[in-house]
């Protein structure tokens, strides 16, 4: 079992800024040689997320050495698939090239929303993105109607794996809809095509549960293993946890990740959107907190248990 220690709300949003009033949505971690950058959503006032980053030092990760002053992916233009918010999915080294993965958001009728992925590229190290297309690559699908996104990508064995969020259905929570999807699994020759249909990984297991996103899955000694978001009826929001040995038949195992919400505090409702990176012989996880990470990212230290 993980044993956690907390270590604080890291990034704040500064609410006096016009594109990063709010939140930093799905905070994801891209370890550089100096230093360990987390790219984020950051909401406007509206609610409209861009992408930025915070960058954490790498001696002690609870110290922000800098902000990005705009954002390094902005939205698409009216009627594009990302043309009201984009988050973040995953960033992969790809030669002297950075593959970024982001998730798409379009107001549409008759549903909430609609949320594919997009791919932009870097070209300078991280700082600037360029979108490859103002389509995505990851678009709808038979088996993902309304939500098809990307979470983790890993390039092994000459293939890119990729492991997602989808779905093609709605829940009502006290008159409001919330969207329900599991976690999926796709494979690429190149980063950019895609054929077949994606695959079951984790589906629901607990009475209530009817969503399953944020895959974040990680190579180990013995195979694979998978952070996750989980949300049920009553409105709990939570991380959860499970092993395989190839990255397609997972073993879930929730117990295991025993991460909780504070008693007070900025996450003492939900906690969210977990994601791990290793510096100075430690592992660390950034993560939401309450309404998905409304008052930014924290960061927590991990001290394994010996068994």
């Amino acid at each position: 079992m993980m044993n956690w220690e907390k270590l604080g709300l890291v990034y704040e949003p500064e609410k006096n800024n016009d594109w990063k009033f709010s939140s930093a949505l799905t905070p994801t971690p891209y370890v550089m040689y100096d230093r360990i950058r987390v790219y984020a959503g950051f909401r406007d006032a509206e609610g409209v997320s861009r992408i930025g980053y915070a960058d954490l030092d790498k001696k002690d990760p609870r110290k922000v050495l800098k902000v990005s002053d705009k954002p390094v992916l902005d939205t698409g233009k009216p009627g594009t698939f990302d043309d009201n918010g984009l988050i973040m999915g995953d960033v992969i080294a790809v030669g002297d090239k950075l593959y970024m993965y982001y998730v798409g958001f379009q107001l549409v009728k008759g549903v909430k929303f609609l949320a594919f992925t997009g791919l932009a590229i870097s070209e300078d190290g991280g700082d600037s993105f360029k979108k490859r297309s103002e389509v995505p690559v990851v678009d709808r699908t038979e088996n993902a109607h309304f939500i098809n996104a990307v979470h983790t990508v890993l390039y092994e064995n000459g293939k890119f794996r990729f492991w997602l969020g989808a779905g093609s259905s709605w829940e009502m929570i006290n008159g409001i809809s919330y969207p329900s999807y599991n976690v999926k699994y796709l494979e690429s020759a190149d980063g950019i095509h895609f054929s077949g249909d994606a695959i079951d990984c984790i589906s629901f297991s607990r009475e209530g549960e009817y969503r399953i996103g944020r895959p974040r899955v990680y190579r180990t000694e013995t195979g694979y293993e998978m952070m996750f978001t989980w949300g049920d009826l009553e409105g709990n929001y939570r991380m959860g946890y499970a092993v395989s040995a190839d990255g397609l038949n997972w073993e879930r195992n929730d117990d295991e990740v025993n991460f909780h919400p504070s008693p007070e505090g900025w996450d003492n409702k939900w906690v969210s959107y977990g994601a791990l990176f290793n510096t100075n012989g430690d592992t660390y996880m950034v993560y939401n907190g309450n309404e998905m990470g409304k008052d930014g990212f924290g960061l927590a230290r991990l001290n394994r248990e010996k068994k």
